[in-house]
C-alpha cells in the first residue's frame, strides 16, 4: 500500500519516481501479482494515469489489461477499470477536451494518428474485438457501459476495419443490437451512437441492423422522447435512421413495406403557436424532414420512390407537411427544407401533384399554394436559398405533368387571363419576374417557365399567341418576340446581379421553346433581327465571361438550322449554313457550340436535379437544360456540316422513314388490337369455361340429390310394406262374428249410398206430384168448355196417363229401396248388437282396435301423401337435369365455336407478323443506306421505348379523364 501511496501522490521520503517508471511498475504488478486485490489497484492507478501519460500506458500497459480481460472475467469493477484505461488510450475526445489553446494548432493531428495507432494494435489481434463483443453482453452497468465507450472509439478510429471483424464474429451484430433495448438509459443512448458509426458505409451491416428490428426499436425511442421536441437523443436516432435507409434499397422497401412510414406523421404535427423554437428542435425538424427525402430521393430505383410517394399521400403525411408549408411563424430553414421535401414527393407522381394544385394559402382571398410560392421566388427580398427552394418545387410540379404544365400555359392565354385583375395567376408572375430588373428573378422566371414547356409541343406551339402589353399606345408583342428584345439590348438595361446571369435565362428558354416545334422556329425566324443578332454574337471575340452567352447562341443558331422546316425562303437551312460559313467558319461555330458543356458550371448541374448554389453568382445551368444539351450537341454539329444534296436525300428519307413508321404504328395498332381480342376471347373462353363447370358441380350436386331422393323413397317403400304386413297380421285378430272390421264399413258405405239414392228419388216423386197437380187445376178450370176441341182434351188426358204410370213406377221403386234399406239397418242393429255382445270378445279389445285402426289408417295416408311429394319432387328434378343437359350442350358448342375463332386470330395474326418481317426487312435496308451515307439514325430499341412512352401517355390521358 505505501507503493500506491507513491504512485498516487501522497507523503513519501526520498526522491520521486517518473511518470514512465510509475507505470512500468504498476504494469509489472498486474502482470506478476497473485492477488486479485492488488492487480485490481493497480488497474485502478494505470486508469487514472492513462489521461495524462497516454502514451506510455498505450504502450506498456496495453497487453496487460487484454490479458486482464481474458482472465478475471469473475471480477466486474477490474473489468471496468480495465475498460475505461483502454478508452482513454484510444479515444481522441479526451485529449482534445484537455489541450490548452496554445497547442491546439499543433497536436490534433498527432493525437488522431496516436488514437488510431492504438487501435490498429488492439485490432491486430481479432481475438481482443470478439473478446470486448462478450464483455457488452454483459448486464452489470459497470462492464457494459465502458466496453460500449471503447467498441465506439475504436469503430471511429478504424471503422471499415472493425466493422469486417464484427461482421464475420457470430451474432456480432445481434449482440450489440440489445443494447436498444436496455432499460438503463445512458447504455441505451451511447448504444444508439455505437450503431451509427457501425452502419457507417457498410450496406451489409445495414441490412442485419434493419431486420433485427431496428426500425420498430428507435421509432419507439423517438416518441418516447416527444418525437421534435425530445432532445438530442431523438437527434442520435434519425441519424442512426439515415445510415440504414440512404442509399440502401432493400432497407427503404423493408421501411415502406413495414408500414414505418405511416408513423412518421406525428413528427410533422405543429401547433398554431409556431413562436420560440428551441434549437433541437429545428435540429431534429431538419433530420426528419431529411429522412422523408432520403425515401424518395431522385436518385432512389423509380418503382421504390413511386411506391413511398403513394404511401406518403395515403397516410396524410404529404398533406400534414403542406400544413407546415402554409403555416406561419415557421424558421426560414425549417420552411426551405420543408419546400424542398414537398418537392421530392410529388415529384413524378401525378396523384401528390394533383393534391399539390389543389391546396391554398390560408389568405384572404385563398390564393393556390403555388401562386404565393412564385411571389416568393421572384421577390428579391427573400433568402436565396428560399428562392432556390421554390424554384426546385415548381420544377417538380411540372415534372412528367402535362396537366399542370398546361394549367400554367394556360393562365397565359388570352382567353383565361383575369380581366378585374383581383387575382395574380402563375402566368403573370412569370411574366414579371422574367421582365423585372432583378437578374436573379429573370433567371428563376425563365427556368420555370422553360419547364412548362419541357416536352409537350403542342404548349410550345399555344405560347405563341401569348401577347404582352409593352407601353400605353403601341400595339402588343408576342412573348417570344419580348424574349428576343430583352435579349438583344444586352447590358442596356441596368440590373441588379450577374451581368450575363439574365441573358443566359434567357437563352435557355428560347433553347428549349424552339427545340422540336418547328413552328415556333419559323416565328423566331420571322423577326428578321434575331439570326444578325446570333452570329454577331457568336462572331466576336469576347471575354471568358461571355463564353457562355456565345455558346448558348450557337445552340439556338443550331436549332434554328436542325428543326427548319424550310417555310421561310430567305432563312432556309442551306442559306443558314452558308451564313454561318461566311460569317463565323464551322470549326469556330463548333468550337464556340462547345463552350457550354466544357463549363464547370455546366457540371454541377447535370450532377442532381436540385438547384443547389453557393451564390447567386453561379446560378446559371438547369438540371433539365443540361440534358438537352447532351441531346442537341452531337446531331447540331453534324447538321453544319451536311450538304444540300445530303440534307434532300436526309428529307426522302425521312419521309419514307415516316411512312414505313407510320406503316409499323398501323400494324402494330393491329396487333394490339387482335391482341385485346384475343385477350378478350380468351376470358370469354375462361368465364363460359368456369359457367360450365359450375353447371357441371350443379348437375353433379342434383343428381346426387336425386339419388338420395330415390333411396329415402326405397326405404319408404320397405317401411310401408312391413308396415302393411303388421296392419293385416293384427286385422285377422279382430273378428266380430264371422265379418272383418273391413266388410262392416263397407256395409256402412252402402248404407249410406242407398240413403243418399232414397233421398233423391223422394226430391223426384215430390217433383212429379207438384207438376200433376198443376195439371189437374186447369182442367177444373176448363169444365164449363167442354165443346172446345176434342183433339186437346184427349191429349192432356194421354199426357196425364202417362204421369199417373210413372208417379206408379217411381212408388214402386221407393218401396223397393225402402225395404232394402230397412233390410240393410237390420243387419247393422244384428252387427252392432254382436260387437256389444261381451260373450263374443271383449269391449276394451274392441276399442283398442278401433283405435289401432284408425292410427294405422292415419299413417297410409300420410305415407300416401308422402310418396305422392317424393314422386312430384323426381319429377322436378328429372325437369332439372333435362335442362341442365341442354344447358351444358349449348356450352360445349360455343367453346368449340370461340376455340375456332382463337385459331383464325392466330391466323390472322401470323399472316401480320409476316408482313411486319417484311417491312422490317425493307426498313433495315433503308437505315443501313442511311448509316452508309453517315446519317443518325435510330436503332429499334429507341423506336420501341418511344412507342412504349406514347402509349403510358395515352394510359395516362386515358385514366386523368
Amino acid at each position: 500500500m505505501n507503493f500506491l501511496r507513491g504512485v498516487m501522490g501522497g507523503p513519501s521520503a526520498g526522491p520521486q519516481p517518473s511518470g514512465a517508471e510509475t507505470i512500468q511498475k504498476l504494469c509489472d504488478r498486474v502482470a506478476s501479482s497473485t492477488l486479485l486485490d492488488d492487480r485490481r489497484d493497480a488497474v485502478r492507478a494505470l486508469k487514472s494515469l492513462s489521461k495524462k501519460y497516454r502514451l506510455e500506458v498505450g504502450t506498456q500497459a496495453m497487453e496487460h489489461l487484454v490479458h486482464v480481460l481474458q482472465t478475471d472475467r469473475s471480477d466486474s469493477e477490474i473489468i471496468g477499470y480495465a475498460l475505461d484505461t483502454l478508452y482513454n488510450i484510444i479515444s481522441n475526445d479526451l485529449e482534445e477536451e484537455e489541450q490548452d489553446d496554445s497547442e491546439e494548432e499543433n497536436l490534433p493531428k498527432q493525437i488522431d494518428d496516436l488514437g488510431s495507432q492504438f487501435t490498429e494494435i488492439f485490432i491486430k489481434q481479432q481475438d481482443n474485438v470478439t473478446l470486448l463483443l462478450s464483455l457488452v453482453e454483459e448486464f452489470d452497468f459497470h462492464v457494459r457501459w465502458p466496453g460500449v465507450k471503447l467498441l465506439t472509439s475504436l469503430l471511429k478510429q478504424q471503422g471499415p476495419q472493425v466493422q469486417q471483424i464484427i461482421l464475420v464474429s457470430p451474432m456480432g451484430v445481434s449482440r450489440l443490437m440489445d443494447l436498444l433495448a436496455d432499460s438503463r438509459e445512458v447504455i441505451r443512448n451511447d448504444g444508439v451512437l455505437l450503431l451509427q458509426q457501425l452502419t457507417k458505409s457498410n450496406a451489409a451491416i445495414q441490412k442485419i441492423v434493419a431486420f433485427e428490428n431496428a426500425f420498430e426499436r428507435l421509432l419507439d425511442i423517438i416518441t418516447e422522447e416527444g418525437n421534435s421536441d425530445g432532445g438530442i437523443v431523438v437527434e442520435d436516432c434519425l441519424l442512426l435512421l439515415q445510415n440504414l435507409l440512404k442509399n440502401n434499397n432493400s432497407n427503404q422497401n423493408f421501411f415502406k413495406e413495414g408500414s414505418y412510414i405511416q408513423r412518421m406523421k406525428p413528427w410533422f404535427e405543429v401547433g398554431d403557436d409556431n413562436c420560440g423554437w428551441s434549437a433541437q428542435k429545428v435540429t431534429n425538424l431538419h433530420l426528419m424532414l431529411q429522412l422523408v427525402r432520403v425515401l424518395v430521393s431522385p436518385t432512389n430505383p423509380p418503382g421504390a420512390t413511386s411506391s413511398c410517394q403513394k404511401a406518403m399521400f395515403h397516410c396524410g403525411l404529404l398533406q400534414q407537411l403542406c400544413t407546415i408549408l402554409m403555416a406561419t411563424g415557421v424558421p426560414a430553414d425549417i420552411l426551405t427544407e420543408t419546400i424542398n421535401t414537398v418537392s421530392e414527393v410529388i415529384r413524378g407522381c401525378q396523384m401528390n401533384q394533383d393534391y399539390f394544385a389543389s391546396v391554398n394559402a390560408p389568405s384572404n382571398p385563398p390564393r393556390p399554394a403555388i401562386v404565393v410560392l412564385l411571389m416568393s421566388m421572384v421577390n428579391e427580398r427573400q433568402p436565396f436559398v428560399l428562392r432556390c427552394a421554390v424554384l426546385y418545387c415548381f420544377q417538380c410540379f411540372l415534372y412528367k405533368n402535362q396537366k399542370g404544365q398546361g394549367e400554367i400555359v394556360s393562365t397565359l392565354l388570352p382567353s383565361t387571363i383575369d380581366a378585374t385583375g383581383n387575382s395574380v395567376s402563375a402566368g403573370q408572375l412569370l411574366c414579371g419576374g422574367l421582365f423585372s430588373t432583378d437578374s436573379l428573378s429573370n433567371w428563376c422566371a425563365a427556368v420555370a417557365l422553360a419547364h412548362a414547356l419541357q416536352e409537350n409541343a403542342s404548349l410550345k406551339e399555344q405560347l405563341l399567341r401569348v401577347q404582352l402589353a409593352t407601353s400605353i399606345g403601341n400595339p402588343p408583342v408576342s412573348l417570344l418576340q419580348q424574349c428576343t428584345n430583352i435579349l438583344s439590348q444586352g447590358d442596356k438595361i441596368d440590373r441588379r446581379g450577374s451581368k450575363v446571369q439574365t441573358r443566359v435565362g434567357l437563352l435557355m428558354l428560347l433553347c428549349t421553346w424552339l427545340s422540336n416545334c418547328s413552328i415556333a422556329v419559323t416565328h423566331f425566324l420571322h423577326n428578321t433581327a434575331n439570326i444578325p443578332f446570333l452570329t454577331g454574337q457568336i462572331a466576336e471575340n469576347l471575354g471568358e465571361e461571355e463564353q457562355l452567352v456565345q455558346g448558348l447562341c450557337a445552340l439556338l443558331l443550331g436549332i434554328s438550322i436542325y428543326y427548319n422546316d424550310n417555310s421561310l425562303e430567305n432563312y432556309r437551312k442551306e442559306k443558314l449554313k452558308q451564313l454561318i460559313e461566311k460569317r463565323i467558319g464551322r470549326e469556330n461555330f463548333i468550337e464556340k457550340l462547345g463552350f457550354i458543356s466544357k463549363h464547370e458550371l455546366y457540371s454541377r448541374a447535370a450532377q442532381k436535379p436540385q438547384p443547389s448554389f453557393s451564390s447567386p453568382d453561379h446560378m446559371m445551368f438547369d438540371h433539365e437544360f443540361t440534358k438537352l444539351v447532351k441531346e442537341l450537341e452531337g446531331v447540331i454539329s453534324k447538321a453544319i456540316y451536311k450538304s444540300s444534296e445530303e440534307d434532300k436525300k436526309e428529307e426522302e428519307v425521312k419521309k419514307t422513314l415516316e411512312q414505313h413508321d407510320s406503316i409499323v404504328t398501323h400494324y402494330k395498332k393491329v396487333i394490339r388490337e387482335q391482341d385485346q381480342e384475343l385477350e378478350e376471347l380468351k376470358q370469354r373462353v375462361n368465364t363460359l369455361t368456369s359457367q360450365n363447370e359450375q353447371l357441371q358441380a350443379t348437375v353433379t350436386q342434383q343428381v346426387s340429390q336425386i339419388q338420395q331422393h330415390k333411396d329415402q323413397y326405397n326405404l319408404l317403400k320397405v317401411q310401408l310394406g312391413k308396415d302393411t304386413q303388421h296392419h293385416n297380421s293384427h286385422g285377422d285378430a279382430f273378428q266380430v262374428n264371422g265379418f272383418q272390421t273391413e266388410e262392416v264399413s263397407r256395409l256402412k258405405e252402402e248404407l249410406e249410398e242407398w240413403k243418399t239414392k232414397h233421398e233423391v228419388l223422394q226430391g223426384q216423386l215430390r217433383e212429379r206430384e207438384s207438376m200433376s197437380e198443376n195439371l189437374k187445376s186447369p182442367q177444373l178450370e176448363m169444365g164449363t168448355a167442354e165443346q172446345s176441341s176434342q183433339t186437346s182434351k184427349s191429349g192432356g188426358l194421354e199426357h196425364n196417363d202417362e204421369l199417373q204410370k210413372e208417379l206408379e213406377v217411381l212408388r214402386s221403386q221407393i218401396q223397393l229401396q225402402a225395404a232394402e234399406i230397412s233390410k240393410l239397418q237390420l243387419e247393422n242393429q244384428k252387427l252392432q248388437k254382436a260387437a256389444a255382445d261381451p260373450v263374443l270378445g271383449d269391449g276394451a279389445t274392441a276399442a283398442n282396435s278401433s283405435d289401432l285402426e284408425g292410427r294405422l289408417q292415419q299413417e297410409i295416408k300420410e305415407l300416401k301423401s308422402e310418396v305422392k311429394a317424393l314422386s312430384e319432387e323426381k319429377e322436378v328434378l328429372k325437369q332439372h337435369l333435362d335442362s341442365s343437359s341442354s344447358t351444358v350442350a349449348i356450352l360445349q358448342d360455343e367453346k368449340s365455336r370461340l376455340q375456332q375463332e382463337v385459331a383464325e386470330s392466330k391466323k390472322e395474326q401470323d399472316d401480320l407478323l409476316v408482313l411486319l418481317a417484311d417491312q422490317d426487312q425493307k426498313l433495315l435496308a433503308l437505315k443501313t443506306k442511311l448509316k452508309d451515307l453517315g446519317f443518325p439514325v435510330e436503332d429499334d430499341d429507341d423506336i420501341e421505348s418511344g412507342d412504349q412512352g406514347d402509349e403510358d401517355e395515352d394510359g395516362d390521358e386515358e385514366e386523368q379523364d
